[in-house]
């Protein structure tokens, strides 16, 4: 898909991280596939989530906007933020998430 196909504003960029957050008042742990200052998409459970469902996520400890859940695709859902993340907050989060994988590497080659 491109950024046209769900009216995306800006730039998705990969992250494929752990992340915790609440949804239905409840805590849930999803895959954060991308990410971009105006929404991500996440994977979880078969149902976790529903068209239209607000969820919050702590992304490696940085709250994100609240989210509204825009399509589900099976286990994968778009989420669209209400409000944006700052740009430099979304680059931090690329940083972290390229310095943890090449940490692991060198452990695993190490």
């Amino acid at each position: 898909m491109d950024n046209s196909s769900h009216g995306r504003q800006s730039l998705r960029r990969p992250l494929d991280i752990l992340v915790d957050g609440r949804m239905r008042s409840r805590p849930i742990c999803v895959e954060l596939i991308d990410v971009s200052e105006g929404g991500c998409k996440v994977k979880g459970r078969h149902g976790f989530a529903e068209v239209g469902e607000h969820l919050s996520l702590k992304i490696n400890g940085v709250r994100s906007p609240l989210g509204k859940v825009v399509w589900v695709d099976d286990q994968y859902a778009g989420v669209a933020f209400q409000g944006k993340m700052h740009e430099a907050v979304v680059d931090h989060l690329m940083r972290e998430s390229l310095e943890k994988k090449l940490a692991n590497q060198r452990r695993a080659n190490g």
